[in-house]
């Protein structure tokens, strides 16, 4: 039986896009598999005791804190376009001057609510003065969100970039940035934060779906390479 050149090409480019989609499948996986060993990672930092200021550092990632120091209050940014319980709103941001140290953390304070009337309008926050101790969690910088004008300062910001604001005031931060948690501070401010996502999900669906494809790809050729000729060779 001879073998038509557009048979051949057909078979072939088959074959290639069903190798080449199966091929991103198992690189989702791939993917997923990193993740999913980042994630596990995450959490033994988490599960470690928690560190004391004089402990602090900048490659302690993910790790719980226990921290002493004094709020700068007049130094708290309300970063704008945050959401927390499906409601819009403001992260807030305050620099803490940590015990016995002469550096600053930026603390990741909590979440406060948008005026409806009026967006500029901030709720009001009550800091404590004195000395406080704190629990959270090390993360590397607040969430960004995308910003249509150039970076701003002022108390109502899009975004904050640590390297600029230790410029802007004057003082030296410890390269993290500390999630607070933890129940009614006193200060109005929600926490219900987001656990750590890797987005293991996603990968397993992309993978999904190249899978998906190549089987596809390849019914398609038996379909009407075979069966579909088949039946129509009966029909004659």
């Amino acid at each position: 039986m001879k073998i038509s050149a557009r048979a051949i090409v057909v078979l072939l480019a088959t074959l290639v896009s069903a190798g080449l989609t199966a091929r991103l499948g198992f690189w989702q996986m791939d993917r997923a598999a990193q993740k999913e060993a980042l994630q596990a990672a995450v959490q033994a930092s988490g599960d470690l005791p928690p560190l004391q200021t004089a402990e602090l550092s900048g490659a302690q990632l993910h790790r719980r804190v226990q921290l002493t120091g004094h709020w700068l209050a007049d130094k708290t940014v309300f970063l704008d376009n945050r959401t927390m319980a499906g409601r819009s709103g403001f992260y807030v941001l305050t620099p803490l001057q940590l015990e016995g140290r002469a550096e600053l953390v930026l603390v990741q304070r909590g979440w406060s609510p948008r005026d409806a009337a009026d967006r500029t309008r901030l709720q009001p926050l009550s800091t404590p003065t004195g000395l406080v101790t704190l629990t959270g969690r090390l993360i590397a910088a607040p969430s960004k969100v995308y910003e249509f004008a150039p970076a701003a300062s002022g108390v109502i910001r899009q975004n904050l970039d640590l390297q600029a604001f230790e410029h802007e005031i004057g003082r030296s931060f410890l390269p993290v940035t500390v999630l607070q948690q933890g129940g009614d501070a006193g200060d109005g401010l929600l926490r219900a934060w987001a656990a750590p996502d890797a987005g293991l999900h996603k990968h397993y669906g992309y993978a999904f779906q190249w899978f998906l494809l190549s089987a596809l790809i390849l019914g398609l050729y038996v379909w009407f390479q075979t069966i579909h000729l088949r039946k129509q060779a009966k029909s004659l």
